[in-house]
């Protein structure tokens, strides 16, 4: 029987997880990949022996990959290993407050009313409501494309639709929280899983309000030696299965006639194949891989989402009361926001989340130290002097931890690394730095998203953290997984 050609520009996770499934299949399989390696986001860098993660900090929905490894046949604790954590976040607030958001929703519960007065039984039922909700509306939405009228046929769409009100579309999540807690605290840390998706609480809708589910009900977890364990377990899996890769190799266009797919042409050869699957950010895709100006501008429409600014510091301390996921929070949420989304600015008050890998694994900084990975909400590329604008969030940043943590932390900075939105948009390959593509500000923002199929190019297909279901790693794994289930060559 012959073999099918498959092509995948990009090897972030989605583009693996995609080769992986199709070299299962039969297919045979060529990744070009213009860096030097496999992964996409998820990377590491290394300085003055410290070990930072790069991209992703936040590990969830490990079963994703265990599915992988089961269906290429092959034992995942040959490849890869993580372990659960206990506290998925430890939260400072600006009155001195700090609240372990444990994985367990009874010990949750129990900490949020001793610290904060909200009753328990507010954060079980929020909690039990976003299972309930995650169950029935998110496997339908997050593992079908929603542009495919075949998903608006299946029996659990209808049990889906009788679980759907109309504020999880209409109200924001700000709304929504606000009504469902007593405490400012509380409304707080529950807004914050908009910022998941590079959103923003007080317009996205209330539908966001099951990313708690993800967290507190199933659980966070650390892969052993870092996130770039991920993206190394995937890479092994796809060679095992007789995947190549191209490295360093760029591809320039998408070749089609008739409307259907051909190929790719790369350093000025053409590469043919009936399946091409783009990993590569939409935006991308379209201006330069199809040079279909006319959709690229479409595309511009979809406000974007938040990027970040990142300080990987080298820290000659090590901070007991820091854990391994840490949240400063904004005295002022609102007006954060509105200084991300609306004057598309830094604030100077910042939410600083800390991640700091040396607490599970000591060997990511020398003895007595500790990596610390920094990160600040901005907003996504479109002009701003950000050399200036970093020196002055530096200093922002760098009083609030001390404010908050009771320490001078600039003398104790060994070594520093910092990434832009324009670094992210240079290193990453992410339109205008944004991490998510488009935004879910809108309650229409999931319908928007590109698909995971390029309707007028039979055999193009789509995968990655800017098309349908979304960015980061559980729902790049998704859209491999809804872009295989596609492809019938």
């Amino acid at each position: 029987m012959q073999q099918h050609k498959a092509i995948i520009i990009g090897s972030g996770v989605a583009g693996l997880a995609a080769a992986i499934r199709l070299a299962v299949r039969g297919f045979d399989v060529v990744v070009y990949e213009k860096n030097e390696r496999a992964g996409g986001k998820i990377a590491v860098i290394e300085k003055d022996g410290f070990r930072f993660d790069a991209g992703p900090s936040l590990f969830t929905q490990p079963a994703n990959i265990e599915a992988l490894f089961e269906l290429a046949g092959e034992n995942m604790d040959d490849y890869f290993s993580y372990q659960p954590v206990t506290v998925a976040c430890r939260y400072f607030f600006e009155n001195g407050k700090v609240i372990n958001g444990y994985t367990d929703p009874n010990q949750f519960a129990a900490e949020m009313q001793e610290k904060t007065g909200e009753p328990r039984e507010n954060i079980l039922r929020y909690l039990h409501n976003a299972g309930k909700r995650y169950s029935y509306l998110g496997n339908i939405f997050l593992e079908h494309s929603l542009h495919d009228k075949k998903t608006w046929f299946t029996k659990d769409i209808f049990k889906a639709l009788q679980h759907t009100r109309a504020s999880y579309l209409f109200t924001s999540l700000n709304t929504y929280n606000s009504k469902q807690f007593v405490a400012a605290e509380t409304i707080q840390l529950f807004n914050r899983f908009a910022t998941y998706n590079g959103s923003n609480p007080y317009k996205a809708p209330a539908m966001l309000s099951m990313i708690a589910h993800v967290e507190f009900n199933e659980g966070i977890y650390y892969p052993k030696n870092g996130m770039i364990s991920i993206a190394e377990a995937l890479y092994k899996l796809a060679l095992k299965k007789n995947v190549r890769f191209c490295f360093n190799t760029a591809v320039s266009k998408i070749l089609y006639s008739n409307n259907k797919a051909e190929g790719i042409e790369v350093h000025n050869d053409k590469v043919y194949a009936p399946v091409i699957v783009s990993n590569a950010d939409i935006n991308d895709t379209y201006r330069y891989l199809l040079g279909n100006q006319q959709r690229f501008s479409r595309l511009q429409k979809q406000e974007r989402s938040s990027s970040a600014v990142i300080f990987y510091w080298g820290i000659k301390k090590q901070f007991p009361q820091l854990d391994l996921h840490n949240i400063l929070f904004a005295k002022d949420y609102a007006a954060e926001f509105d200084h991300v989304f609306n004057k598309k600015n830094i604030y100077n008050d910042p939410t600083v989340y800390i991640n700091i890998t040396t607490k599970y694994d000591p060997s990511h900084a020398p003895e007595g130290k500790e990596n610390w990975f920094v990160m600040i909400n901005v907003p996504s590329d479109s002009g701003q002097q950000w050399n200036e604008l970093v020196i002055e969030l530096k200093q922002y940043v760098v009083h609030k931890i001390n404010r908050l943590l009771k320490t001078s932390i600039e003398s104790l900075i060994e070594t520093e690394e910092i990434y832009t939105p324009q670094t992210i948009a240079g290193k990453m390959g992410s339109y205008r730095g944004a991490l998510y593509g488009a935004s879910s500000n809108s309650r229409l923002s999931a319908f928007l998203r590109h698909p995971n199929v390029v309707s007028s190019i039979k055999g193009l297909y789509c995968c990655g953290g800017t098309v349908h279901p979304g960015g980061g790693i559980p729902l790049c794994l998704k859209s491999a997984k809804i872009v295989d289930s596609y492809i019938t060559v």
